[in-house]
């Protein structure tokens, strides 16, 4: 079964799909370059894997694209924002408008396999990873998205990240080869990469598939412990569907929630500002 087919049985039939070629062909140099990692193994290129999966995924994307500038959950002096933004864009998932753009058409329109970009009622995989291989407008022209990021494309900064987030790469690859030759490139770039697009991935597709319900909310976001380990978090997708403003996810002792933990340590430093909360009445 080729990639049209499934892509096609995914979003329900619609012929229209167009393969983008361009960007299989990148996603697929990505994972090949990945799976020589064994090859080039050491444990101070595995610490580089781990802590670039932090800062890029942990602060770049579920603290800064997400909680931030999606949700805008809480405030920071507008040096540490772009900062962080720029972990963000580090983390290969595209520039900030773009992906805060997307986010907030799945929170506007969630599970509408027309209006969702990447719709979970479109199957497993369309959320997963085909929507970004047949990519619809909406989803993938700034002409759409940005009208969801509008407060983003106001700024300079951000469309000028927005554009040119891609060549963030080489700086980054640079000092990696300085610090640890290839090894560390492989690592550093490639396979962290990968590692991050499957974590983010998994709460599109799995959090939307598996797992159980705190609230009774309209879509079928759920919790999903192995996704929220992976993702410093954003697992706990009920929960945050039910209250997407608030910038804690993990509401139960036993919900792991280290980008909340992280925000609430920047707080304690008088860095945020107007961090939401968790109702009052809806803690248990």
């Amino acid at each position: 079964m080729n990639l049209q087919s499934i892509a096609t049985r995914s979003s329900g039939g619609d012929n229209s799909l167009v393969l983008n070629w361009s960007y299989l062909l990148f996603f697929t140099i990505f994972h090949a370059i990945a799976l020589s990692a064994p090859w080039f193994f050491s444990w101070q290129a595995l610490g580089v894997t781990l802590f670039l999966h932090w800062l890029c995924g942990g602060i770049g994307i579920c603290l800064g694209y997400h909680r931030l500038l999606s949700h805008r959950s809480f405030e920071v002096p507008q040096w540490l924002e772009y900062a962080i933004a720029i972990c963000g864009a580090l983390a290969l998932q595209g520039g900030p408008i773009f992906w805060v753009g997307g986010h907030r058409q799945h929170h506007a329109h969630t599970e509408d396999v027309e209006k969702d970009p990447y719709s979970a009622k479109r199957g497993f995989w369309w959320s997963h990873f085909l929507w970004l291989i047949y990519p619809k407008p909406e989803a993938f022209e700034r002409e759409y998205y940005g009208k969801y990021a509008s407060d983003l494309l106001r700024q300079p900064f951000y469309r000028w990240l927005d554009r040119y987030f891609l060549l963030l790469q080489v700086p980054l690859a640079v000092l990696l080869y300085i610090f640890g030759g290839w090894s560390f490139v492989i690592y550093g770039i490639f396979l962290r990469s990968v590692l991050l697009w499957h974590c983010t991935w998994f709460v599109n597709s799995a959090t939307h598939t598996w797992g159980y319900r705190t609230f009774a909310a309209k879509d079928n976001a759920r919790n999903l412990w192995w996704v929220a380990l992976s993702t410093y978090g954003e697992g706990w997708h009920n929960n945050h569907h039910a209250h997407p403003r608030s910038a804690q996810s993990g509401w139960h002792w036993w919900e792991m929630d280290l980008t909340w933990h992280t925000i609430q340590f920047i707080e304690r430093l008088g860095l945020a500002k107007k961090v939401r909360r968790i109702p009052v009445n809806q803690k248990n």
